[in-house]
């Protein structure tokens, strides 16, 4: 499995920053809470390492991110290969240029227990994590959340926050990995073309799975 289908467990990415409280009752909820409610769409590069349990770096890959809330985001990589998440609002679509494979579930099902659910702002999603703490390290505010359910695939995601953004995010998996992501060039609040979270499989392209319909999801 390919780097890139871990972010789909782990995807936390800005919010302001207000106070400078370290108490778990203080800077620490406010930041996600921010984060969860103060923007609507996010533009960001960014570049993501996968480390194994020694600290050996196993893989490097970049590309970019775009949100569009409610419930949208494209997660594109295009370095060392490239690969494409797309979220549109029902399903998740995973996209493997060179295997010329497109993997797709429903979008409730994939993020369910995952950090990947803020990502569409939803209150709701932090019944999934429990708060364990901040600290402060390098002069960024680290925010520490455990998730409810360690089914998910990782036992603790680390954000880290410089000034008013979120600068890096640190995911420890069940299987003694590290994934670090670091995200440069944010913008936040900027129209994005809805097209570009509309998915359609390139011709030749096998597509694994069937994708749910607005239909299905209101019976």
């Amino acid at each position: 499995m390919k780097i890139q289908f871990t972010i789909l467990t782990a995807v936390v990415l800005v919010a302001p920053v207000s106070g400078s409280d370290l108490s778990s009752e203080g800077i620490g909820p406010q930041l996600i809470e921010g984060f969860v409610t103060d923007f609507t769409t996010l533009q960001s590069r960014f570049e993501q390492s996968l480390m194994d349990a020694d600290g050996r770096v196993l893989e490097v890959s970049s590309g970019r991110l775009e949100i569009q809330r409610p419930g949208r985001f494209r997660w594109i990589y295009s370095e060392p290969y490239e690969q494409w998440l797309v979220a549109d609002g029902l399903n998740v679509w995973s996209y493997d240029v060179d295997l010329a494979q497109v993997i797709v579930k429903p979008q409730a099902e994939v993020l369910n227990s995952t950090p990947a659910l803020l990502l569409g702002g939803s209150r709701d999603a932090m019944k999934q994590f429990t708060h364990d703490g901040i600290f402060e390290d390098g002069g960024l505010t680290w925010v520490r959340l455990k998730p409810v359910n360690t089914a998910s695939g990782f036992n603790r995601l680390e954000l880290a926050f410089n000034g008013t953004m979120l600068s890096r995010m640190v995911f420890f998996d069940n299987l003694e990995q590290t994934t670090v992501v670091s995200l440069y060039d944010i913008v936040v609040d900027e129209p994005i073309d809805p097209r570009q979270f509309e998915f359609v499989a390139p011709d030749g392209v096998d597509v694994v799975g069937i994708p749910v319909t607005s239909e299905q999801m209101d019976r």
